[in-house]
């Protein structure tokens, strides 16, 4: 926390200029309520994936992969503070209450990013498959009409180029490295195969934003693209998963996992303990 001129604390919110400046009348109060909720969806993807992986932080299976997993989990938590405050924006709202301050239910993470990281295998595996859904989903909104979240997105997408280019390789290597990493990559893969669309999950309001331009088109028609592109990665390694992904209901999750519920009281846990207190 640091001082202002005026004596009074100034919050990260003041000090970061990461979100463009934008007048939020320039939306009606529908598509921002449509906008804030489809931000809140990515969002919380980054930010729990991000909490996952940085569960590997000093214990990753090499040093170079301990810094390398940590930093992309940086990434996404930093992604994630990005769009909260925009969201804080739309809303009116703070950006270090939409991210710390929700009980578990009322985050809307895909189903995805739900499961537990379990060991490296099943870590490298999500992970893959989640930046490759990412990188069809920010392909999309960086052609938004609300220029303020293409200009966001643009900067994401540099970051996130790499993420996927790193767990390529790593899916690779699982895929070669013999029968004990193979195994365990297709018994990742057989268990998140079914939530790999979930991250295209529909939202209720998704044709407000359709209408204002902001999304091109139902998010869920990007699935198909996902699909693809994934299974043609994985028949070339020879992983592919069984069954078929399904994004249907991929952001409804009652009652809150066991998993998540534990990470949620780890990572809500500094502010539980003071909410007064300004970070």
């Amino acid at each position: 926390m640091i001082g202002s001129p005026d004596g009074r604390p100034r919050t990260r919110q003041t000090i970061a200029r990461d979100v463009p400046e934008f007048d939020v009348h320039d939306l009606d109060q529908p598509t921002r309520a449509a906008l804030a909720e489809l931000l809140v969806t990515i969002a919380d993807d980054e930010f729990v994936l991000g909490f996952w992986d940085s569960e590997w932080t000093g214990i990753a299976p090499m040093l170079e992969e301990d810094v390398a997993f940590s930093s992309l989990a940086q990434d996404e938590i930093g992604h994630a503070r990005v769009l909260y405050e925009m969201i804080a924006r739309l809303t009116g709202g703070d950006a270090d209450d939409i991210a710390f301050g929700r009980p578990a239910e009322a985050y809307r993470h895909c189903r995805l990013v739900d499961h537990p990281r379990t060991d490296w295998a099943f870590s490298v595996c999500r992970r893959w498959l989640y930046d490759l859904a990412d990188s069809i989903r920010l392909g999309a909104l960086a052609r938004s009409s609300f220029r303020p979240l293409a200009d966001v997105v643009a900067k994401i997408r540099r970051e996130e180029t790499y993420h996927l280019m790193h767990m390529d390789a790593w899916m690779r290597r699982l895929a070669s490295s013999g029968l004990d990493s193979r195994v365990r990559a297709k018994e990742a893969l057989d268990t998140l195969w079914v939530d790999a669309s979930t991250p295209f999950a529909r939202l209720p309001d998704e044709a407000l934003l359709i209408a204002a331009g902001i999304l091109e088109g139902p998010l869920d028609g990007l699935a198909d693209r996902h699909r693809d592109m994934a299974t043609g990665f994985l028949r070339e390694l020879d992983l592919q998963p069984l069954g078929a992904p399904s994004g249907h209901g991929g952001r409804q999750r009652p009652p809150v996992s066991t998993g998540f519920a534990w990470l949620w009281n780890e990572f809500t846990m500094v502010r539980r303990q003071d909410e007064t207190a300004t970070w």
